[in-house]
């Protein structure tokens, strides 16, 4: 709003009430006259216009701004008060396929996440929380203490000893029940039996733990596959999802199936 000052030291009129007019344009004019830091009398004009400003709002909206407030906000004027409301906060929700909102707690994740809060790692030869991989006391704390943990390791694996510094896995040793060729193979044939989900028309930017948390939901994972590329290693647009359960599969496909993701409708169906 532009300001005028106009020094009128030496009129004396008494006018110090201010005076407002309106003209046909819809300007509307303020008069008034103040002293200034110098002790001068000057005249100050304002000139303001009022415009009205159309807004398209949904119709829900519109009527929800206009709901009598309540509380200490009881008698205020309709709509958000900037003096006592922040619409700036951002809130989080997380929407199911059926727009219920989801709060998806892992208890397990939480509890060992506060069982290894105050646990520090320790040597196993010094029992000292050092960051390394590699004793720095080994020398000064003589061969045996260092040789007893490894005395011990080999009472417990006599075969090791024989072959030297050489790992044998715990299946392939003496005398272990481990699991045969003919076990593996009925492993295999288990691991394919189980209920997988082909997701297709996912974008370039999904991730498996994005294509985790959209499936999590309906049912425990075994395993989760996202197709990549080998040069950009960005997805291919299909991914592959396993259920330990097949009613869980079948309710993710129904859910999933059709819906939109990140800006794309995604396509579900069983995998070949």
């Amino acid at each position: 709003m532009p300001v005028s000052a106009t020094n009128w030291a030496d009129e004396v009129d008494g006018e110090d009430q201010p005076q407002t007019f309106t003209d046909a344009n819809g300007i509307t004019t303020t008069i008034e006259y103040r002293t200034n830091e110098d002790g001068k009398k000057v005249k100050v004009t304002r000139r303001t216009q009022k415009k009205l400003i159309h807004d398209v709002v949904n119709k829900a909206v519109a009527a929800r701004k206009k709901w009598p407030k309540f509380g200490k906000e009881k008698g205020n004027r309709p709509g958000p008060d900037p003096a006592t409301t922040n619409v700036g906060d951002n809130i989080k929700l997380k929407l199911s396929s059926t727009g219920d909102v989801v709060q998806d707690v892992d208890e397990k994740h939480e509890a060992m996440k506060a069982q290894l809060q105050n646990k520090k790692i320790l040597c196993r030869i010094c029992k000292g929380d050092h960051f390394t991989t590699k004793c720095p006391y080994k020398d000064s704390l003589g061969m045996e203490d260092a040789a007893a943990p490894v005395a011990a390791a080999e009472e417990a694996a006599p075969e090791e000893q024989q072959t030297g510094s050489k790992y044998i896995a715990p299946h392939m040793r003496a005398g272990a029940s481990g699991p045969k060729s003919g076990d593996r193979d009925s492993m295999r044939e288990k691991r394919d039996e189980q209920p997988t989900l082909r997701v297709t028309n996912l974008s370039e930017d999904v991730t498996e733990g994005d294509v985790s948390e959209l499936f999590k939901r309906f049912g425990h994972i075994s395993r989760v596959f996202l197709a990549r590329d080998r040069e950009t290693n960005q997805c291919k647009g299909f991914a592959f999802v396993s259920f330990t359960m097949r009613e869980d599969a079948q309710r993710a496909l129904e859910a999933i199936d059709g819906r939109g993701y990140d800006n794309l409708i995604l396509r579900v169906e069983w995998a070949r």
